[in-house]
């Protein structure tokens, strides 16, 4: 709303708007003064008033790492995402100037070179970044992200291990025990990469484990077999790998093995699938997996024709 002051016979109209500036004028005649506002200020409502103090889609991106991804439990991915995007042209445009156009040329070129699931990934942080600075810092704007059409994921993993590459990556001789152990206890127990790494000798209660730290942000106890107990209880904890030495030393073993197309987490595939086969109910693998969401759940699990026709 308008602030309008008759001073030294003059009328001096001041329109404030969060994160517009201050816009001034005076008028010997109040109605023009009155008409004048109201122009201005419909110009600001419909957006047909260039905004100039909005910081450019660089600014609040950087802004964004230190003040909200910083404190997220996936904050080195997150950055590793947002360097990608940090090195496009269109990030020095103001926020407000950024275009639907602008992130579906992005789109399009992170396609070629990347998975769709890793730009949806993308994409999911800058409509955030958007809210954020909608919601929490002030800025008036329209999400671009709600006016472009994300990737689908059409790639979804039906990998299972064949016996031969389970008996090399699990029962093999070769040197790296510790690797072995860690591979074995993720077919043991679905526990993901990170899961698995942060596991310490306080969260193991007789034959269950404590997960504190999970995907989801829910905390979950699982039950161990006897195999993942033994791994645990003969293991130095937490496992001596970082997430990339690991990452590393799994990428090394399947080449060593000439495994092709396996990755990590298709031993959580794997291990969800078995237990399904195992007879388990689809609340019990739920349990285990700390899946909230069944058809979430499907996903990873594909079970092999061979073993259903067993049961008939």
């Amino acid at each position: 709303m308008a602030s309008i002051r008759k001073r030294n016979g003059r009328w001096n109209v001041q329109i404030r708007r969060l994160t517009f500036p201050l816009i001034s004028k005076t008028f010997k005649d109040k109605r023009l003064a009155i008409k004048w506002a109201r122009g201005k200020e419909y110009l600001i409502d419909e957006k047909k008033l260039k905004l100039i103090n909005y910081p450019s889609l660089k600014e609040i991106i950087l802004r964004y790492i230190d003040e909200v991804s910083a404190y997220k439990r996936s904050y080195i991915s997150e950055k590793y995402h947002l360097k990608a995007i940090l090195k496009e042209e269109f990030i020095n445009k103001s926020i407000d100037a950024t275009t639907p156009q602008d992130l579906s040329k992005y789109r399009d070129m992170r396609l070629k070179k990347i998975k769709p699931s890793t730009v949806i990934r993308e994409f999911n942080i800058i409509q955030h970044i958007y809210n954020i600075a909608n919601k929490e810092w002030g800025y008036d704007l329209d999400n671009p992200c709600y006016k472009i059409t994300k990737p689908k994921i059409i790639n979804k993993r039906q990998r299972r291990i064949s016996n031969d590459e389970y008996n090399f990556l699990v029962k093999s001789n070769y040197s790296q025990f510790t690797l072995k152990n860690i591979i074995e206890f993720a077919i043991e127990t679905g526990m993901r990469r990170g899961e698995i790494l942060n596991i310490k000798e306080e969260h193991i209660k007789g034959q269950t484990l404590l997960i504190p730290q999970t995907k989801n942000g829910h905390p979950r106890t699982i039950p161990l077999t006897k195999r993942a107990l033994y791994i645990l209880n003969n293991t130095e904890l937490p496992f001596p790998y970082t997430p990339n030495a690991l990452k590393l030393a799994w990428n090394r073993l399947k080449n060593k093995g000439n495994i092709k197309d396996l990755h990590f987490h298709d031993l959580r595939h794997e291990a969800i699938s078995r237990f399904f086969e195992k007879g388990l109910s689809i609340p019990e693998v739920a349990l285990i997996s700390g899946h909230k969401d069944v058809r979430m759940l499907f996903r990873y699990t594909h079970l092999k024709p061979e073993d259903i026709l067993k049961k008939l």
